[in-house]
């Protein structure tokens, strides 16, 4: 007979003493006397992964975050047994394992403590809801930086902040707000010049506490799902984001015209808006490469179908707009309405694909067309099915991009916004409820749409937004910030979360440029636009319920000021595809925020504002009103004002002019900076001509790179690539340009114009390969220290 049915609150759980331990190549498992498991897998010298299981049972391992592709393999591991730990070496970091409490502590070669846990794993059983809630605490020692975390919109340095990931729709949200549109559980940690990373794959519900409840502890947990995370060492910071970032997965490249600047707003419509739009820009010659449909575009809010009104010939208009230099993106949301007539629907409803309740009902809510039912994108054959919805958008029509919105999944109406926890998802076989599947869900949906118009763009590349993330998202699509606010604290946010999501594996991100909601004021609008054209992602982009905000809209002077800052983007295209190449290729973050640029210099610690756009280009917005300049840090090193060609040093702040046609811009010495001709879209003029602006630097070597391709296609990934490896060195009278070549694309031009910036010695010969020639044949202009070169030289000698 049971007498007492109460079951017992156990709180906090904590491993026991070591018990035994074995080795099977590079994974290290430790056994202890309550059944807890600690496997340490070595990934490289300087990534590991720390997998704890309970009740002797590690569930089956599945991540959609983990890249396929990403780096493995080490030179060195060996496990030792001590007294009281054992310890694991590498051929860069040192791990010991407590035998009494299965607690680790992290080191560097040195012996310097680089991460230690405090209360280490402990866990929580959930009676309710089943299985664990399982946590993690480290010691903070005082003077520890924290960063990363995806889109939170909040001082860059997250040091005694609190933070949930659970992928939310959150119109309007506010400086501080927290959870947003993302779940990027991975932050970087920096004291005393070194840098470390951790990873936290678990896609239920998490938290973060850098610091917060216990002033010298971070902790980490979640409300299900294993304590499984990847410790990446730097000490370089940008050095543990590209590790990040190739475990997760680095994208392939875009589109050039991807990086060109789009016009976007919910909604234009009909055809004849669309078109005066894309006319007007041409008109004014503000480039645009670009142009949007929101909802309206569709019948009655149906996913891939049109409206016989508003679009009675797609195929047409798309055409046209292409002729003049307009890719055409469309959005789609995850939510197909109910209608037996609607062929999307009866097609997912005719093999199961949509998502249900734990009772066996469809999982129904309401979004923009009404009641809708949701595919289940966890589903592999679910994926197979939407990509092959592209079919008729991309091929037929001849659309050349694909926005995902609404995917966190939102729904209308209901408490939480989103699909209650009891929804259940296949999840590529291992079936769960959406506490686990929640936040990827957007992710997956991204996936699919990607497969899908890749599959119907082929040999192009195609292009895909999404407004939901999770880690690893970055393999197929871009993102931009969600439903922000047209205020200038807005703008601080929207600068904060570029940066944010460079340093979380996630470059390819925007801000919606001038803000969704509400209406900017003309001078908001100017200043906003000369920061989104330093974010990979360049878009404009509004709700029609605030009014109208396309340049034009705010008078002759905020025209000029787009033309001139939207022009000086498209001049700067091979600089931000190299970027972009970097990215691709190594994981470079292609925004640098200040700290992550340079650590050892205390001042960029807690720095918001200047930000490196690639790696030699200095950017400050002017973020408040009426300003005639700014304050700012300049790091160290020396640098140029793009406006004026001063040379300034750094290490220190400084007043800087900027009026509303101008922001602060700086270049490094020694910089090569590559420009195209201004073209009003890419592709409309033939580059007969590459120009290369040379910065001087005195007594030092400075490397620059150009990538250039075809601009979309393929071919790339077979070597038809051309990658130009520049060096500049200075000497009081005299210039050596160096270059190397490498790829079997050949450019359209045949030469480069090399402009010498800062030139402190009058030019008196240049020879090219040990060959002088006549300043004459080179069109020498002693004026602007401008000259033309073949292509193709090896090395340059510029004398004074």
């Amino acid at each position: 007979m049971i007498t007492n049915t109460e079951l017992e609150y156990k709180g906090n759980m904590f491993p026991g003493k070591i018990v035994s331990f074995s080795q099977d190549v590079d994974k290290i498992n430790f056994h202890t006397e309550n059944g807890v498991i600690l496997q340490i897998t070595v990934l490289r010298g300087s990534v590991l992964r720390f997998r704890y299981a309970t009740d002797n049972n590690f569930e089956n391992d599945f991540s959609y975050a983990i890249s396929e592709t990403g780096a493995r393999g080490y030179s060195k591991l060996e496990v030792n047994e001590e007294k009281k730990v054992y310890k694991l070496i590498t051929s860069r970091i040192i791990v010991t394992i407590d035998k009494e409490n299965l607690k680790t502590a992290i080191y560097d070669l040195e012996g310097n403590v680089i991460c230690k846990d405090d209360w280490g794993f402990h866990w929580e059983q959930s009676y309710e809801l089943g299985g664990n809630i399982v946590k993690m605490s480290k010691v903070g020692p005082q003077g520890e930086c924290y960063y990363g975390m995806g889109d939170k919109p909040t001082h860059l340095n997250l040091k005694g902040k609190r933070f949930e990931n659970w992928a939310t729709d959150q119109y309007a949200f506010g400086k501080d707000q927290d959870p947003l549109y993302k779940s990027v559980p991975f932050y970087v940690g920096m004291q005393e010049e070194r840098a470390y990373g951790i990873f936290f794959d678990n896609t239920f519900k998490s938290f973060f506490d850098f610091c917060h409840e216990r002033r010298n502890v971070t902790s980490f947990w979640a409300h299900g799902g294993e304590m499984n995370y990847y410790f990446f060492y730097g000490p370089n910071m940008q050095d543990v984001v590209t590790r990040y970032t190739d475990l997760t997965g680095k994208p392939e490249l875009p589109p050039l015209w991807a990086l060109g600047y789009h016009q976007c707003k919910w909604s234009y419509y009909p055809e004849k808006k669309v078109k005066e739009i894309a006319s007007k820009f041409r008109e004014l010659q503000i480039p645009c490469d670009a142009i949007y449909l929101d909802i309206d575009y569709m019948e009655g809010f149906r996913c891939f179908t049109w409206s016989k009104e508003y679009f009675p010939d797609p195929k047409r208009m798309v055409a046209e707009l292409a002729e003049d230099g307009f890719k055409t993106i469309v959005i789609i949301d995850p939510g197909i309405k109910i209608d037996e007539d609607y062929w999307v629907y009866k097609e997912a409803m005719e093999n199961d694909y949509f998502c249900k309740r734990a009772d066996g009902p469809y999982m129904r809510g309401k979004v923009w067309p009404g009641e809708c039912f949701f595919p289940d994108f966890t589903n592999p054959d679910v994926r197979d099915w939407w990509k092959d919805l592209f079919k008729e958008l991309i091929d037929e029509i001849g659309v050349k991009g694909v926005w995902n919105d609404m995917n966190e999944p939102a729904v209308m109406e209901v408490p939480g916004k989103t699909f209650p926890n009891d929804v259940r998802h296949d999840y590529d076989g291992n079936p769960c409820s959406h506490r686990k599947a929640h936040n990827i869900y957007g992710t997956q949906m991204a996936r699919a749409t990607y497969e899908g118009v890749k599959k119907y763009s082929y040999p192009k590349r195609p292009f895909i937004i999404t407004r939901s993330a999770y880690s690893g998202a970055q393999r197929y699509t871009s993102s931009w910030t969600g439903d922000n606010v047209a205020t200038w604290e807005h703008l601080w946010i929207a600068n904060i979360q570029a940066q944010r999501m460079s340093m979380s594996g996630m470059s390819f991100t925007g801000s919606d440029i001038g803000g969704f909601a509400e209406h900017p004021s003309g001078e908001l609008y100017a200043r906003w636009i000369q920061l989104g054209v330093f974010h990979p992602f360049c878009r404009t982009h509004s709700s029609g319920d605030h009014g109208n905000q396309e340049p034009w809209t705010f008078g002759e002077d905020v025209v000029d000021v787009t033309r001139k800052f939207v022009g000086l983007r498209y001049q700067l295209l091979p600089y931000l595809y190299t970027m972009f190449w970097e990215y691709a290729e190594r994981g470079v973050p292609m925004l640098k925020s200040l700290v992550l640029y340079d650590q050892l210099d205390l001042q960029t610690h807690y720095r918001t504002d200047e930000f490196i756009f690639g790696n030699q280009i200095l950017v400050c917005p002017i973020q408040e009103p009426n300003s005639k300049g700014r304050r700012m840090y300049i790091p160290r090193g020396s640098w140029y004002n793009y406006w004026t060609n001063e040379y300034v040093e750094g290490g220190m702040e400084k007043w800087v002019d900027a009026d509303l046609d101008t922001m602060p811009l700086f270049v490094k010495e020694g910089s090569i900076i590559p420009k195209y001709p201004l073209q009003q879209y890419v592709g409309e003029k033939k580059i007969e001509q590459l120009k290369l602006d040379a910065y001087f630097i005195l007594g030092k070597k400075e490397v620059s790179k150009v990538y250039e391709d075809a601009q979309d296609g393929y071919n790339y990934m077979k070597g038809r690539y051309s990658l130009r490896t520049f060096s500049f060195t200075g000497k009081e009278n005299e210039i050596i340009l160096q270059q190397h070549k490498a790829g079997t694309f050949v450019t359209e031009y045949d030469t480069i114009e090399i402009k010498l910036i800062g030139l402190p010695f009058t030019v008196t010969e240049i020879e090219i390969d040990n060959v002088v020639v006549d300043l004459k044949t080179l069109q020498f202009n002693s004026e602007s220290n401008t000259f033309l070169v073949p292509k193709d030289f090896h090395e340059i000698h510029i004398v004074g």
